[in-house]
């Protein structure tokens, strides 16, 4: 199914070759092994070790400590051309003690920049939820876990990692399956190697799997499935093999983790990326956060996949194929209307399918394929989007 113009099936020797790189990460002139997961939580540490050192000098200088935040609003949005991401622009703003108004917020921030720093040193990992739980063990005052996570996007803004570069995790949903053989790098399991086509449920993408080195791929492409069931159906169906492809199911809007894992199967594997959604405006959504970003996470660099392929289900499959389907609810026109004016969805074929949406105004699922038998999604459906798309 591959064309001629697509990259060469991934070589992980010779892709590494010049780089320092090993199946196990980077040796040093020392022959000391390092991850490159070990390198990321060192540069996080120094990073809250430089924010806890600004916080003392202020105060022991008598002044009145600040902390400089960028602005996470949908006004100070732009695109970088060079990263191929939506990021946050140049404007800040300032939380400092001599306010009042910013003493509860600044004593929230600092106590979660210790808090992760905890994580680090001890080699711990923490759910968002636990995080909120800790916090109030510790008489730290927040009102909800919602406020609590808002402080850990601040934390990330400030330090220009995600939360989970400082052990700190959301609930993981996402899985893995295919040819692909991993070598964990956490601490307790390193050194363990997984072949990813070892259980037919796949392999839950949490933080251990997103950092672990690729030691060997037989997979020469990624499909990306936003629903469970049809996810189930890749696999029962040997999608895997027929298409030498890794199967990821997003269960919805992809977690950072999967994103994140997502990018370096593309990076570091060079290998091609299709994501199939709902045909619905909230599966078009969940396509374009993957590929150009999310407004919620510009704040964090390199989590998306500019190169990733929307490959449907469009609004104009909807007609092409006869899908059975639902009407739009009030979110779905709630959604729509929000995406006819997204700059992300200016160019085609978002703009197209965007506009067939509009005039539709029904949509329809990944499982409406089954209307022509459970095969015919992996047997018909999927080679003829295929072959579409490689001509382009």
């Amino acid at each position: 199914m591959r064309s001629s113009e697509e990259p060469p099936r991934f070589k992980l020797r010779e892709a590494r070759k010049g780089m320092g790189m090993s199946a196990k990460g980077t040796r040093r002139k020392s022959g000391e092994l390092v991850y490159q997961a070990d390198l990321v939580k060192k540069e996080v540490m120094e990073k809250l070790q430089e924010l806890g050192r600004r916080v003392v000098e202020d105060l022991r200088r008598k002044r009145w400590p600040s902390i400089e935040l960028p602005l996470r609003t949908t006004k100070n949005i732009v695109y970088d051309e060079q990263l191929r991401q939506y990021v946050l622009g140049p404007k800040k703003s300032v939380r400092t003690l001599s306010n009042i108004r910013h003493v509860r917020p600044f004593a929230q921030l600092v106590w979660l920049a210790k808090f992760a720093k905890q994580l680090l040193e001890t080699g711990k990992t923490s759910t968002l939820r636990d995080t909120y739980y800790v916090a109030l063990g510790e008489q730290i005052d927040f009102e909800d876990q919602s406020e609590s996570d808002d402080i850990i996007m601040e934390l990330e803004s400030v330090l220009g990692h995600p939360r989970e570069d400082f052990n700190i995790f959301p609930e993981e949903r996402a899985s893995i399956y295919g040819d692909l053989v991993i070598e964990y790098t956490v601490p307790g399991f390193r050194g363990r190697r997984i072949d990813l086509s070892s259980h037919p449920d796949g392999y839950a993408i949490g933080p251990a799997l997103t950092t672990a080195e690729f030691v060997r791929c037989g997979a020469e492409q990624v499909f990306v499935i936003e629903k469970g069931a049809v996810f189930s159906r890749f696999v029962e169906e040997g999608a895997d093999r027929k298409f030498k492809a890794l199967l990821i199911h997003t269960a919805g809007q992809s977690p950072r983790n999967c994103r994140k894992l997502i990018r370096r199967l593309r990076e570091e594997l060079n290998l091609p990326v299709y994501v199939f959604t709902d045909a619905d405006p909230y599966g078009v959504h969940i396509a374009s956060v993957l590929i150009h970003g999310s407004a919620l996470s510009a704040h964090i660099k390199q989590i998306n996949v500019p190169d990733a392929v929307w490959a449907g289900v469009y609004a104009t499959d909807i007609t092409r194929y006869k899908l059975p389907t639902m009407r739009f609810t009030e979110m779905d026109e709630k959604r729509l209307s929000e995406l006819l004016v997204d700059p992300r969805y200016q160019t085609d074929p978002w703009k197209r399918e965007v506009k067939y949406f509009e005039k539709l105004k029904r949509k329809a699922e990944l499982e409406a394929f089954s209307k022509y038998g459970l095969e015919f999604i992996v047997k018909d459906f999927l080679p003829e989007r295929l072959a579409e798309l490689q001509k382009r």
